[in-house]
């Protein structure tokens, strides 16, 4: 059909043979009357007005479908035409490849001059194409690329035809690499004959020496984190040396003064010819002890806590260490699979740019608008440089497009006035990605019309303020922060640490936003961005019209660089280009502040741990030289029947239910079985290698507790611990804490399981545990402490642990 402006398709159910029909050059908006032709093979409508694709369902024997040169926007209602070998589908407006999933005899393919960017998984149902012509659309990953390795029988791809533009990946460097390498089964690629065996090994040489080269800085990074991860270790090490030593001095005095005091307390209740001392039938030596011990109690609680936070900033130093290794490693894997198209330089001081970046951070910085915070400074310990070919070349491309597209004017002649270096303003509030921004350095900026899916303004977010730039962060932050404040907080700013993107922005024609309108293209048609000042006089600040600045206008207004701050929104994405990631650290007034002349690029600094002052030390030599100073008693090297009453101050092995041997050199309990009454057992600082002796005894009540609160363990190196009881409901609460030779205490093995159906807490605080078997398959535990173990493998058995029950509450 041939006749100009022939408006529908109508005759069609008076030709119910046909098998062949053309259309060219038609004003057909739409498909209509091919029901009628049942053993259609091949259907041409081109160069016509088609929006949409339909009308096809009943042509299940077509073969040969040409639609190119028309309005299609997406690809529908070609599930049943299952054999189909051709489909032309060029010069349309496609911007997504769907609706091919059921086209399996599918041999050629032609998508050029459309509108596609990805390719995803969309091709893999059509294993038998064999052509595919792709140019003329915005690819410009080489990981969507890839994608079509996964078509066996693939052995033509155009990607950069002559009579279509190429794609953006085409320009990229190692392109014919990249394909040959990931599809060696091509025979023709373009308008090249690629079936040569020689150049298929030379581009598989190429990318193994690639991979050999990214391989070993990869080990470099992971070697040089494992070792700054020892070297913290070293530092936690050498940083509870004193906290440890003087929680086991004060332990021992205490455990002694609490002995000494229960033996006080049962002496005013017994004739006072049993008393063995003077001191004890002064009750005001009672009160006298009691005072004592609270003192030594609360110096316990401070080192304690300050246990807590030396292994608080352990953590946070190796979390900080181990983000930073996953990044660059991250870094690493890209340059590698975009061959060498996406780089990242981590910039010195020797370089030109760094200084350049440096300077510009703290010219953009102002700490007024901290001061809320007492924040004082800013440290950069690290500026990376992104060298991203393809966002680069499309930037390129969009300014010289937008200034070819102008009349000559000074405008247009001086465009370079318009270029301007801002930061990117993230909301991770309203962020649907939490690698926001490794994805951004990747791929760019999104759209504005993805802002605006994510509940934010229809634009790209940018400031000339550090302030302005962080302040989302920061108020995030601060929130989580108050929603886990019964947790001990590792830092008193949980925003300290954060990351920058720097970008090269083309301002273009730039207008002032309006009060009461929304941020929108549609609202300001002959702008590219339009800007807000934080201290305009005559425009209020609303939810609508600048949502990022609403927090600023709490600050007082009291500094000249509130002048110059301004919120710029980007309309287009393609004018916006990141160039640098900065990792910086706010600086506070407990902190060290970083050299103006020197600006820091290392990134293996750690945060500073929490120190001791002299007069803590003076508190522990107050608490420990208090009234009354105890004499040390003789130590029991073994125990009988006699030494057990003495110490009980029983008469009748069978009534003692408290036995407190603190402070022995015991290392067996070869009586302790006889006890049929005992309650409360303490075993603290003694040398025990095994409870053996314990696993005996046969309780009278159901529950009794067991209390081992500090074993010394010195004459055993490295031993296994278990304890077997007899009786089901043995033990309800059993505590090991605090040895004074922690590394000799390795395995907890409680076993068989089920006879511990009654214990409910459990602490395995200071110690250095590799394994928790036996601890897994028990029902009723509620409390489960276990802080400051030294050993990383313990940490899957504890994490099974957690797994399993949800009732456990975790120190």
């Amino acid at each position: 059909m041939f006749f100009s402006g022939f408006p529908r398709m109508v005759g069609l159910s008076l030709f119910p043979r046909l098998s062949s029909l053309t259309i060219i050059g038609q004003s057909i908006s739409s498909i209509h009357g091919l029901e009628y032709c049942p053993l259609l093979k091949e259907l041409w409508v081109v160069e016509c007005k088609l929006n949409e694709i339909c009308g096809l369902h009943n042509c299940v024997h077509l073969q040969k479908l040409f639609l190119y040169d028309n309005n299609i926007q997406q690809i529908t209602d070609l599930e049943m035409l299952v054999d189909l070998h051709i489909l032309w589908l060029n010069k349309n407006q496609i911007s997504d490849i769907q609706g091919l999933n059921s086209l399996v005899s599918l041999k050629e393919l032609n998508l050029a001059d459309n509108a596609i960017e990805t390719l995803g998984h969309s091709l893999d149902p059509n294993i038998n194409l064999q052509n595919l012509n792709l140019s003329g659309n915005k690819i410009s990953s080489f990981k969507e690329l890839t994608h079509l390795a996964r078509l066996p029988r693939l052995r033509h791809l155009s990607l950069k035809d002559p009579q279509s533009i190429p794609n953006p990946l085409c320009l990229l460097y190692n392109y014919y690499i990249h394909v040959l390498y990931h599809m060696p089964h091509l025979q023709r690629l373009d308008t090249y004959d690629i079936s040569s065996k020689h150049l298929k090994d030379t581009a598989e040489s190429t990318v193994l020496k690639k991979m050999m080269y990214y391989t070993m800085r990869e080990r470099c990074a992971l070697r040089q984190f494992d070792d700054l991860k020892a070297k913290f270790r070293q530092q936690r090490r050498d940083q509870i040396q004193l906290p440890e030593e003087r929680i086991r001095v004060l332990t021992r005095v205490f455990r002694n003064v609490e002995c000494e005091l229960s033996h006080v307390q049962s002496a005013g209740k017994r004739d006072p010819e049993d008393l063995t001392s003077d001191l004890r039938n002064d009750h005001s030596n009672e009160q006298r002890l009691q005072h004592k011990l609270n003192a030594l109690k609360d110096r316990l609680k401070f080192w304690k806590r300050h246990l807590e936070e030396v292994e608080a900033f352990h953590q946070h130093n190796v979390a900080l260490a181990s983000d930073r290794r996953d990044i660059t490693v991250h870094f690493l894997l890209l340059e590698l699979e975009t061959v060498g198209n996406i780089r990242f330089e981590e910039g010195n001081t020797g370089e030109p740019w760094f200084t350049s970046c440096y300077d510009l951070l703290l010219s953009r910085f102002c700490a007024w608008d901290y001061k809320p915070h007492h924040i004082t400074g800013i440290k950069i310990n690290r500026i990376i440089r992104i060298h991203n070919r393809a966002l680069r070349q499309r930037f390129q491309d969009k300014v010289h497009s937008l200034l070819c597209r102008q009349e000559p004017s000074p405008y247009s002649q001086n465009y370079k006035c318009c270029m301007e270096y801002l930061f990117y303003v993230p909301d991770p509030e309203h962020s649907c990605e939490s690698d926001e921004i490794l994805q951004t350095l990747e791929n760019g900026f999104k759209t504005a019309n993805a802002y605006k899916a994510l509940g934010r303004e229809r634009a790209i977010p940018l400031t000339n303020s550090v302030s302005v730039s962080d302040r989302l962060r920061l108020t995030f932050m601060q929130k989580k922060s108050c929603s886990t404040s019964g947790s001990n907080p590792v830092d008193r700013l949980p925003f300290r640490h954060g990351q920058l993107i720097i970008s090269k922005v083309f301002l273009g024609r730039s207008a002032a936003a309006k009060e009461g309108l929304l941020i929108d293209c549609d609202h300001y048609p002959k702008a590219n961005s339009v800007y807000l000042s934080t201290c305009s006089k005559g425009q209020k600040l609303t939810a609508q019209t600048a949502p990022d600045l609403l927090g600023l206008s709490s600050l007082p207004d009291s500094c000249d660089c509130r002048q110059q701050q301004k919120l710029w929104y980007m309309f287009d994405h393609e004018m916006v280009l990141p160039e640098y990631l900065v990792d910086f650290e706010y600086v506070t007034k407990d902190t060290s502040q970083p050299s103006p002349d020197f600006p820091s690029s290392s990134h293996t600094s750690p945060a500073d741990a929490p120190s001791v002052s002299l007069a803590e030390l003076d508190l522990d030599e107050e608490a420990l030289k208090m009234e009354p100073i105890l004499k040390p008693h003789p130590k029991l090297l073994s125990i009988d029947d006699q030494s057990i009453l003495t110490v009980a101050r029983a008469n009748v092995l069978s009534q003692i239910t408290v036995l407190n041997l603190h402070g022995n050199s015991l290392n067996k309990l070869p009586e302790i079985s006889r006890l049929t009454a005992l309650k409360h057992l303490t075993l603290s600082f003694n040398e025990f290698t095994h409870l053996d002796d314990i696993s005996h005894m046969r309780p009278v009540r159901a529950q009794p507790a067991v209390q081992l609160s500090q074993v010394h363990m010195n004459s055993f190196y490295n031993p296994t611990v278990k304890i077997e009881p007899t009786q089901q409901n043995w033990i309800c609460c059993f505590t090991l804490y605090d040895f004074c030779f922690p590394v000799c205490f390795r395995m907890v093995d409680l076993a068989p399981a089920d006879l511990f159906s009654n214990l409910r807490s459990i602490n395995l605080e200071h110690n250095n545990l590799t394994s928790f078997s036996g601890l897994i398959f028990l029902p009723n535990i509620k409390v489960f402490i276990c802080l400051r173990q030294n050993v990383n493998t313990s940490l899957m058995s504890l994490s099974m642990l957690l797994a399993m029950y949800t009732n456990i509450i975790y120190y």
